[in-house]
């Protein structure tokens, strides 16, 4: 089974904890998610995290912690880290994912939530936001 890394990114905002997520812009139906991607082979799992948000957010990040394996989907080993954003990214961005990867030249649409455990996440409520 192949892995896949997870990335909880998080920012301190005014005393408020902040997830950042995205939406696709073309696929609205693809509900609420945060970055995540397939670990290519001989990578590790902290080289796929740093790569994947460049791809995907054009973000830079310091891991936090491991939060755990979630299940979703199946046919990946899924590997969750908290990270928090480097720098002071903006609170809303719209980005085109690079690289060679089955997403690339989609745009992701990218915005900051307060966390709280009720929000949906890959249009299904996620208990790792418990964690935050």
């Amino acid at each position: 089974m192949r892995q896949r890394v997870v990335a909880y990114v998080t920012r301190e905002r005014d005393g408020v904890t902040e997830l950042l997520v995205f939406d696709h812009r073309d696929h609205p139906n693809a509900g609420t998610q945060v970055p995540a991607g397939r670990i290519d082979p001989g990578e590790s799992l902290e080289e796929c995290l740093h790569r994947e948000l460049d791809e995907e957010a054009g973000l830079r990040g310091r891991i936090v912690r491991e939060l755990g394996r979630p299940e979703w989907p199946a046919k990946y080993d899924n590997r969750a880290f908290e990270v928090r954003a480097e720098g002071n990214p903006p609170d809303v961005w719209k980005h085109e994912v690079h690289g060679t990867g089955d997403d690339a030249g989609l745009v992701f649409l990218y915005r900051w939530e307060p966390v709280r455990p009720d929000p949906e996440l890959f249009n299904r409520r996620d208990p790792l936001l418990e964690l935050l």
